[in-house]
């Protein structure tokens, strides 16, 4: 009995040890691609100090840096994967994630918002909507950063 309690034990920590080292291997290119980010969004923008870090996979990968400027006002940096130009918005200048989702629910009517996340899509700042549906159908909705207006959704995945 004190054989097996202990082979159990062992065998617990060897499962624990090797999804703790898989996680963190698998955040390297995560943490690669923010430190690349923020270091291109600090030389070619105003960017002074980071408080988030988002990564967007649309039509093309953003890097999406949340921080503030030199005037220590709230800024946006999207940094494009590969080539392309910077954009940097200040926080003030478009809807906030509160009022994205409420823009959402004016139009539909979501059973669980899954995640709320900025993006680009052909040069226009957005939000990314994804949620899903009462017959637990995957949505996304995009509304345009800067006036709040819809862009695009893809329904029922």
């Amino acid at each position: 009995m004190k054989k097996a309690l202990i082979a159990i034990i062992t065998l617990l920590v060897i499962c624990i040890g090797t999804g703790i080292l898989i996680y963190f291997n698998s955040m390297k290119p995560v943490k690669a691609a923010e430190a690349k980010a923020v270091e291109l969004a600090k030389k070619e923008t105003d960017l002074v100090a980071v408080q988030d870090f988002h990564l967007y996979h649309g039509t093309e990968t953003y890097y999406v840096v949340e921080g503030k400027d030199a005037d220590k006002a709230d800024i946006y940096v999207w940094v494009p994967e590969k080539k392309g130009k910077i954009v940097t918005r200040k926080k003030s200048d478009g809807i906030s994630s509160e009022e994205a989702i409420n823009r959402l629910k004016q139009e539909k009517n979501p059973a669980e918002i899954m995640s709320v996340r900025l993006g680009m899509e052909k040069n226009i700042p957005l939000w990314e909507i994804h949620y899903r549906s009462k017959g637990d159908l995957i949505n996304y909705y995009y509304i345009d950063f800067k006036t709040g207006e819809w862009l695009k959704k893809i329904e029922n995945l």
